[in-house]
């Protein structure tokens, strides 16, 4: 093949992946923002309480946080290209499954079988971009690949409520069946199959079965320390139980020849730098996607549709600065994208600290949209800049180990926040009252919600602070971290075979 067919193959081929990657990607993350935005309508329909309704969103995250660390294993062994249809195929199933739920313990069931499948998703994806694509085109694959995950949110909110408004809470559900068809036609099509040689390893049975207990009993103790008291015997029961039993898994892992989850990839410091920024950024981000429709409905009395159009212009700027992004990148590399974005990000939610019960829609939409300019400006930029440090041997384990702990920082932010919200609400409302928060009007309600709420970005502010300092750790990191790129890629090399 001449030069010039070969460059046009390469280019065919690039975009190939691309549409296979970005269809299921797009799915697993709209689910999350159409949910969003229903909050209250769950509340309301099947008559339950927020601790309760709210594990449609942390069981959801958490779910898809304890699967990541198998990506890794099964992708080395089935090919990442059958571990994504297997993947895709199950969400589809679970997403119909949950438009037949009879209660909201069977909904969340089922969203959290969901979740399963949709953990599998998100890594394998990031994952085949550094397997099939070439290097010097990999930062503007992340680029696109983020656009997916951009683009749900810009259209969720929105589809959200105007599917719950007019069709029920059913139909969250259900358009996520042709999406996984589609998804799962065009994978079996676009996907090169390739698949590591000579891999007989074992299942790691007791890591598996430690991480997700780990990971559980953690998210727990925050999601209940509020209702039983963070000094109970269950709450820190549940919360000592869970890091001797991380302790344990990350013990295990590291004494084994061949683990479940290769955890030399923070040898890298670069890598384990992007990673601390990563989770940063997703506290920041989960406050404003947790607050604000809480806020715009159970606060301000808003409709879910009025809501998710509040959510619209700073979820397209968001997409539509994705790809702008990664050309950005190649020209001018992460540390100056990172740390604008984390700036924005950090002055537009210290902003949303001071938000007032008389806030207009189109106050907290340019502040959403601040707040969404400066996480697309970082959220690329700290990934790729991680994930590019790792041997392409193990970038399997290093998206596992990302979305592992970003998605556990997701569901721990929620967690959080929700307990945060309620404890808050009710200290601001006896300040209010003069201590008799059982006598309160609505109007003071809302003016203690409200002040939680202020409360809770405030926390959010100094969390995204935090960030500036790593961002310059990250432009002067090196790779290894004491360990040599050979040394790295030695104790994980797979031989690949292309077919």
């Amino acid at each position: 093949m001449n030069p010039l067919n070969q460059q046009k193959a390469n280019a065919s081929s690039f975009w190939l992946i691309i549409l296979a990657i970005f269809f299921g990607n797009f799915m697993a993350i709209l689910s999350t923002t159409t949910i969003n935005v229903a909050f209250p309508v769950f509340l309301k329909d099947f008559h339950a309480e927020i601790s309760t309704v709210q594990w449609m969103i942390t069981g959801y995250l958490l779910a898809t946080g304890v699967v990541a660390p198998v990506v890794g294993y099964f992708g080395d062994k089935w090919s990442y290209k059958y571990l994504y249809v297997f993947a895709l195929s199950g969400f589809t199933l679970f997403s119909g499954l949950c438009t037949v739920s009879w209660s909201i313990h069977s909904l969340i069931t089922f969203r959290i079988l969901q979740g399963v499948f949709g953990g599998l998703i998100i890594p394998t994806t990031m994952t085949m971009i550094y397997q099939f694509i070439a290097k010097e085109k990999q930062a503007f694959a992340m680029s696109l690949w983020s656009l997916s995950s951009m683009l749900a949110p810009a259209f969720g909110p929105t589809l959200g409520g105007w599917l719950t408004g007019y069709f029920g809470w059913e139909s969250l559900f259900l358009i996520n069946l042709p999406i996984g068809i589609i998804a799962i036609v065009v994978a079996l099509k676009c996907l090169p199959f390739q698949r590591s040689a000579g891999v007989s390893r074992s299942f790691d049975l007791p890591g598996f079965v430690t991480v997700i207990l780990s990971s559980a009993f953690i998210i727990l103790a925050f999601n209940k320390g509020n209702a039983w008291g963070w000094t109970s015997w269950k709450t820190l029961s549940l919360l000592v139980t869970g890091c001797i039993t991380l302790a344990y898994f990350i013990r295990r892992e590291l004494s084994l020849k061949e683990p479940l989850l290769n955890l030399t990839v923070f040898r890298q410091n670069r890598f384990t730098y992007s990673l601390i920024i990563n989770c940063i950024i997703t506290v920041a981000l989960y406050s404003g996607t947790f607050l604000i429709p809480v806020f715009l409905q159970d606060i301000q009395q808003s409709t879910p549709l009025k809501t998710a159009l509040v959510l619209l212009p700073g979820s397209i700027v968001m997409a539509v600065l994705s790809p702008v992004v990664g050309k950005l990148y190649s020209k001018v590399g992460p540390f100056w994208l990172i740390l604008s974005g984390i700036l924005l990000l950090s002055i537009s939610t210290w902003e949303l600290s001071h938000i007032t019960l008389a806030a207009t829609h189109t106050y907290i939409a340019l502040l959403m949209t601040l707040r969404n300019i400066g996480i697309a400006l970082a959220f690329m930029p700290v990934t790729n800049a991680g994930m590019s440090a790792v041997p392409k041997q193990i970038t399997g384990h290093a998206s596992s180990v990302t979305n592992w702990v970003r998605q556990a920082t997701g569901a721990l932010s929620i967690a959080v926040f929700s307990s945060l919200l309620s404890s808050r609400s009710l200290v601001h409302l006896k300040e209010l009252t003069g201590g008799s928060a059982s006598a309160a009007g609505s109007l003071l309600k809302a003016q203690g919600m409200t002040m939680s709420v202020q409360d809770i970005f405030l926390i959010a502010t100094v969390v995204g602070l935090l960030a500036i300092p790593l961002t310059f750790l990250l432009r002067t990191g090196g790779g290894q971290g004491g360990a040599s790129a050979a040394a790295v890629k030695s104790a994980s090399a797979n031989q690949e075979v292309n077919v």
